[in-house]
């Protein structure tokens, strides 16, 4: 057992707007985003497309929710589907921060998402009351100004507010609860499926089930030395956030985990030419190693993923390989995942492609290479094109690649948040 006296407890609140996309549109075309059928796909001209929001209601009714395809939604006359707006979206998200403000400093304030924050209201009990009343205050301004709906976690620590919400919150009449480090033992242990739990995928769930863990409350009593093993710092990080234990400050990522940058992308119709697809891995490095630079990081370990279109069954690969010096430079990148490309495909339709770079270490320095005397020119190359992008947009230079059939860039280009703006 802990001592969950030398833990922080705070007052912390986990704000997620619900349904918040379809609850936008529901809203600008004066319906109910509660009782109302309505569903917002990724594009309404293809059948296959996502479905990125689903309003209560249609969820309750037709089990159609974020994730499901068009063609699936039934045809119906109380369904409405709509095209997203991504330019609202962010600028409706943007306004409900402000809303924020008017109860806690921005210091106070983290963005988690588009539709999802934390607020830190400790120490405001003397001038707006208890969190539950503050979280009952931001939760009616939230509606009176904007007309939408929310729900509230409150914890003494980030971590717990979001299990909070997730596990509680959500499901509660009236959207908000509280959990406290009394409840973890009754309220987290239980959990079951290890997916349910925040910050545990299938894949991470799928090793832990082969280690004899099923449940949060099995997570919590395993021998820590035997996680950290098989999970490095990750697995001390699973141990304790089972004991509800997050030092996270306001402003930090909840998970410190291992750092990466990747990029996934579904693409618009099926891959088979194998210049077509090459062309979308080098489109994709380019973006990759741009996110890198920015924060002026370089990488070790290279990782390529191809998901096969429905008419080869499904399926893929995912594999990675680790180099000796790390990099940052777009064809370096693009020279690995080639490698692994030719090893691994076999002629399949390819639908999805990820590319991600992790064991990162910082870029400020270079160690030359007596066989590489280009090296640094490479190097400087990306972020002088950076720059260049940055000033005036990003479609200011491309490779030729991004001008034959197969480039995918000029049209993403487009989009905000990888949906129409």
């Amino acid at each position: 057992m802990f001592d969950y006296t030398q833990f922080q407890k705070k007052s912390i609140l986990c704000v997620d707007m619900k349904s918040f996309y379809a609850s936008i549109i529901a809203v600008t075309e004066g319906l109910d985003p509660l009782s109302c059928h309505l569903a917002v796909v990724g594009n309404t001209d293809q059948k296959g497309s996502v479905v990125l929001a689903a309003s209560p209601a249609m969820k309750k009714d037709f089990n159609i929710k974020t994730g499901s395809r068009l063609f699936e939604i039934p045809e119906d006359p109380r369904i409405k589907i709509r095209n997203p707006k991504m330019g609202l979206f962010v600028r409706m998200s943007t306004e409900i921060t402000k809303l924020f403000f008017r109860y806690v400093p921005p210091i106070a304030v983290h963005t988690y998402s588009v539709d999802e924050s934390f607020l830190d209201v400790s120490g405001l009990e003397k001038v707006w009351g208890t969190p539950e009343e503050i979280a009952l205050y931001i939760q009616k301004d939230i509606m009176r100004d904007f007309g939408l709906p929310s729900t509230i976690g409150i914890g003494p620590n980030m971590l717990m507010a979001k299990l909070c919400l997730d596990l509680e919150a959500k499901k509660a009449k009236g959207g908000i609860a509280t959990w406290t480090y009394e409840d973890i033992q009754e309220k987290l242990w239980s959990v079951s499926p290890l997916r349910e739990m925040w910050g545990i995928g299938r894949r991470v769930e799928k090793t832990l089930n082969s280690m004899g863990i099923f449940s949060v409350g099995q997570l919590a009593r395993y021998d820590l030395g035997l996680l950290e093993k098989k999970f490095g710092v990750m697995g001390n990080q699973l141990y304790h956030h089972a004991w509800g234990i997050d030092l996270s400050e306001i402003g930090a990522p909840i998970m410190q985990g291992q750092i990466s940058y990747g990029k996934s992308q579904i693409l618009l119709r099926d891959y088979k030419e194998l210049n077509e697809i090459k062309s979308v891995i080098l489109e994709m490095c380019e973006e990759v190693a741009r996110r890198a630079r920015n924060k002026h990081h370089a990488a070790r370990t290279i990782s390529l993923g191809l998901s096969y279109s429905k008419e080869e069954f499904g399926g893929g690969f995912h594999r990675s390989r680790t180099i000796e010096k790390p990099t940052n430079v777009t064809m370096d990148i693009y020279r690995v995942c080639l490698e692994l490309f030719s090893e691994n495909y076999r002629g399949q339709t390819v639908r999805q492609i990820s590319i991600a770079i992790t064991k990162l270490e910082k870029d400020y320095e270079m160690q030359l290479d007596l066989f590489d005397t280009n090296g640094w020119k490479k190097r400087k190359i990306g972020y002088i094109v950076d720059k260049i992008r940055y000033r005036h947009g990003p479609t200011a230079l491309l490779r030729a690649v991004s001008y034959t059939p197969g480039g995918t860039a000029l049209k993403r280009a487009q989009l905000l948040g990888g949906h129409k703006k």
